[in-house]
């Protein structure tokens, strides 16, 4: 069990440091995972922690099966101080912006998709206007959106479902599902029927993690399901996959052609429109630098051509914000 609450603390010796700590262990709910995040020691956590029960009267976190968890006080104290930590790193963030003379250190968390449709172009225009900026790309998965509260992610794009609060986002652009096949299979050049699609072989993209795409959840509610012959983590899985084999497979339209020269995209009977939008925290947000880099993908996403042939039903739109970059 945790050790009894050290003596009173006062609440404002308490640093922005520790209250950034404390919100990563409420992540994570492990000190290990946490000490190994921040490049430290399970003690010099376990005495932050000592401190913060000490200054706020309470336990903090009870153990529980395969970890901690937060008690109600906790959560409610993270929640707090999470927005003003977040709102002391956007006043540390220069208020000037000069690309040409820029340096440092941008973490975007993506997946393949934007990482073929945006960011080469993204990559390409900071290399000729801002060459100092360091750029580290990580994999989102469905990690994402924690990676931008830890801090471990300044901006992350991707068909993500933003409705909290505390994060702000836009959107980017729009596409649809459409199927694709090697120009020989059976069904190409064919306009798709539902019995059609669902009795044929299926490659079906998983995404590595808990993702499902919408023509799936689609599917569901219609009570089909396909017949799935092969799985495989990511569409770029499907270059080596599709070409000579009598399979295919439902991927978003404007990166059907990415997948080999010799594979022909057609209409998906369930198209199911999505957007792609980038999000952030209010710890970028005042940031000139970042607010340049948001508005530079802005421009790059609304310039990405696409492909009228394969456009999915009448009503859908480009490109769209709730949110100024």
């Amino acid at each position: 069990m945790f050790k009894e609450m050290a003596k009173d603390w006062d609440p404002l010796a308490i640093d922005f440091a520790a209250i950034r700590t404390l919100r990563l262990v409420s992540e994570l709910g492990s000190f290990s995972k946490a000490a190994e995040v921040l490049g430290t020691n399970q003690s010099t956590i376990s005495y932050t922690m000592d401190r913060l029960r000490a200054a706020f009267h309470d336990k903090l976190f009870v153990r529980q099966r395969g970890g901690i968890a937060p008690t109600p006080r906790c959560v409610e104290i993270v929640e707090c101080a999470s927005r003003l930590l977040e709102g002391f790193e956007g006043l540390m963030q220069p208020t000037d912006f000069d690309p040409a003379r820029a340096s440092g250190r941008v973490t975007i968390a993506c997946n393949y998709y934007e990482r073929s449709m945006i960011l080469p172009r993204t990559i390409a225009e900071i290399r000729r206007l801002a060459p100092r900026l360091v750029l580290e790309i990580k994999a989102a998965r469905a990690k994402g959106i924690a990676y931008l509260k830890r801090g471990e992610a300044d901006l992350l794009l991707g068909p993500y479902d933003v409705q909290e609060d505390s994060l702000y986002h836009r959107n980017l652009l729009d596409d649809h599902y459409v199927c694709v096949m090697h120009r020989g299979h059976p069904l190409a050049g064919r306009r798709l029927r539902v019995d059609d699609y669902v009795k044929a072989s299926h490659a079906v993209v998983t995404y590595g993690g808990t993702w499902r795409s919408g023509y799936l959840r689609e599917l569901d509610e219609r009570g089909l399901s396909l017949n799935r012959v092969v799985t495989v983590p990511s569409i770029s899985d499907l270059t080596h996959i599709l070409p000579g084999t009598d399979l295919i497979s439902t991927v978003p339209s404007r990166i059907a052609s990415n997948i080999a020269k010799s594979v022909i995209a057609t209409s998906c009977p369930f198209p199911e429109p999505f957007q792609i939008g980038m999000t952030w925290t209010s710890r970028t947000h005042h940031s000139a630098a970042h607010r340049w880099l948001r508005q530079l993908m802005v421009r790059i996403a609304g310039a990405l051509p696409y492909k009228a042939a394969l456009a999915a039903p009448s009503g859908r739109t480009r490109g769209g914000a709730n949110s100024r970059a």
